[in-house]
């Protein structure tokens, strides 16, 4: 039997030794984690995945904890704005002394502090953005993205639009910052030399904008069939509510960052029905997955961890699929839990998350920093999402 010196001796050589580094963020019983997200602000509604992380991350530590350490989550307002996001990732690091950041929401808020945390080489993890500069290995060997890319959902509609409605004249809403300009390019790289001809009108917002309306007016007045909105959740609902208002009935297409039904339940069943997005996650409010074992183990989660959560909404189910990532990253950590060695396991994800989609697999590799490339074309029904055809992949 080993004695409590040999034990503790034991303890400081994994902890200390295994790279010879200072080990940020943690004890011989915690795991300290950092994270921004938007408790107030136009991003608000995105804030329960913070809380569907925290509460994740609750269960296990009931549980014992990852390795015997409890996981305990910082997490900041930042109010969806990137100055805001800096302080306060800055006091997460240089003060709170956290292992890593984690699912900090947004591109320009993640773009904001990317630089930093690359230079400080401090793991900047899954953040919840599928812009294509955060699986950038070679420009940025400390962060890794997590879901689908926004190029890849560009291609994909484009695809669709290709095959379905040739001769489509395409509007199209984006963000202005990487999140848009990543829409905007895998639209037109599928459209190719038909891109100019199809896109009859484009037009930006800025995530401080209030409102959309005359963008969506002019938008209407282009003549387009197909509206493509490539906004996040606050000012797609707005769009979607004006085009109703306006009699204006194109097909509509819509970015994964607002396609909740949650979200689409807001806004109406005769401005929403019809809608098509793109998905990985289940939907936890689709009647033909009642009989899923995951959906079923995912609502007895919700009900006894996060009980004033939506249970219809997939926002949860992405800070539950993206928090059990980031579980799997720390257990085969094991007991160097240096920021070299977060990384290293990172790289090394080979897994079939219970709340995704089936055929969609989360894998990383070294050079390979995007763990999901497959999305499925769904359709809004006023309740819930009909799958459309096969997974795409991004391969």
């Amino acid at each position: 039997m080993r004695t409590y010196t040999q034990c503790l001796l034991g303890l400081l050589l994994s902890v200390c030794g295994a790279n010879a580094q200072e080990v940020h963020g943690v004890t011989e019983k915690e795991i300290k984690i950092g994270q921004t997200m938007p408790y107030s602000g136009p991003g608000s509604h995105y804030s329960t995945i913070a809380r569907a992380n925290e509460a994740y991350f609750r269960m296990v530590n009931e549980n014992g904890g990852v390795n015997g350490r409890k996981i305990t989550l910082i997490s900041l307002d930042d109010a969806y704005s990137p100055p805001k996001t800096v302080e306060q990732t800055r006091r997460l690091v240089e003060q709170e002394d956290v292992l890593l950041i984690f699912d900090t929401l947004g591109t320009a808020t993640n773009a904001a502090i990317q630089k930093y945390l690359n230079i400080k080489k401090v793991p900047h993890l899954f953040p919840t953005s599928g812009a294509t500069r955060f699986a950038d290995p070679e420009q940025f060997p400390w962060t890794m993205g997590w879901q689908p890319n926004y190029q890849l959902e560009g291609h994909a509609f484009a695809t669709y639009l290709l095959n379905n409605r040739p001769n489509a004249k395409i509007a199209v809403l984006y963000q202005k910052d990487d999140l848009g300009k990543d829409y905007i390019k895998g639209l037109r790289d599928r459209l190719g030399d038909k891109a100019d001809a199809m896109i009859v009108k484009e037009l930006s917002y800025n995530i401080s904008d209030p409102t959309i309306d005359s963008q969506v007016v002019t938008l209407q007045s282009s003549g387009a069939d197909v509206f493509m909105n490539f906004s996040t959740a606050k000012f797609a609902a707005q769009a979607m509510r004006k085009a109703h208002e306006l009699g204006w009935k194109p097909m509509q297409m819509l970015a994964t960052v607002s396609a909740s039904a949650a979200v689409l339940r807001q806004v109406g069943t005769d401005a929403s029905s019809g809608v098509l997005a793109l998905h990985y996650l289940k939907d936890p409010a689709d009647p033909k997955l009642a009989d899923d074992p995951a959906l079923k183990e995912w609502l007895g989660w919700m009900k006894k961890y996060y009980p004033s959560g939506d249970v219809t909404d997939e926002f949860n189910v992405l800070g539950y699929s993206n928090a059990q990532t980031l579980v799997q990253v720390l257990k085969q950590c094991g007991n160097d839990l240096s920021r070299e060695n977060i990384m290293k396991q990172a790289q090394n994800l080979d897994m079939q998350l219970p709340m995704v989609l089936p055929g969609i697999r989360l894998k990383t590799g070294a050079n390979d920093y995007a763990p999901m490339k497959d999305l499925q074309m769904a359709r809004f029904n006023g309740e819930g999402w009909d799958l459309v055809g096969p997974v795409i992949s991004g391969k």
